[in-house]
């Protein structure tokens, strides 16, 4: 109980959404990323490609991190990005290149931030892209024009908890009643 406590204290308002991610050993090692840097929630859209249970999936992959998150199935990017902007959720679309923010300049400072990322080979929808309320790209210095999925995730992440750590961390964790709520979750897996 005392690290489901740890746990919980140290999770991070935010959602990561992946959309109609076609490997699920992909979406798997995103959720290692996840849990590593404290994100509890995912939401995975399958509208075009096969659907997957992120819980029955990953062991390795995930080292088991598809255990102790939250997950949101939804059958469309519509669906999806509208709950997540009732919720009151910035939506981050990440894209290769064009209209975009530099990912290094760009201020994340909203506490609550859905991070959308896009199919291995398509990337993300057009749908996504213009439900999006900004677009950011990872800068890329050389010839290939895009990162495995897993890396741009680790990538995006990181960028969001090191800004957040530089401005003041604590207003960006759960609440106490969303830590109580998590810490109850974790207890009955």
């Amino acid at each position: 109980m005392q690290r489901y406590r740890e746990v919980a204290e140290k999770r991070q308002q935010g959602a990561i959404v992946l959309e109609d991610i076609h490997d699920p050993h992909n979406a798997e090692a995103v959720f290692r990323s996840c849990d590593a840097f404290g994100f509890q929630r995912v939401c995975l859209i399958f509208d075009q490609e096969e659907p997957f249970d992120p819980r029955r999936v990953g062991k390795l992959t995930s080292s088991s991190a598809n255990k102790w998150l939250d997950f949101d199935i939804y059958s469309s990017t519509q669906e999806c990005l509208g709950q997540l902007h009732q919720e009151g959720y910035e939506v981050l679309a990440t894209v290769a290149a064009g209209d975009s923010e530099q990912l290094f300049s760009a201020a994340i400072t909203e506490p609550r931030v859905a991070v959308v990322l896009g199919n291995e080979h398509r990337g993300l929808s057009a749908e996504a892209i213009a439900l999006a309320d900004r677009r950011l790209t990872v800068p890329m210095l050389g010839m290939v024009r895009s990162l495995n999925l897993s890396v741009t995730a680790a990538i995006l992440l990181y960028e969001i908890t090191r800004q957040r750590h530089h401005a003041d961390f604590p207003r960006y964790l759960l609440t106490n009643a969303e830590q109580a709520g998590l810490l109850q979750r974790l207890s009955e897996r």
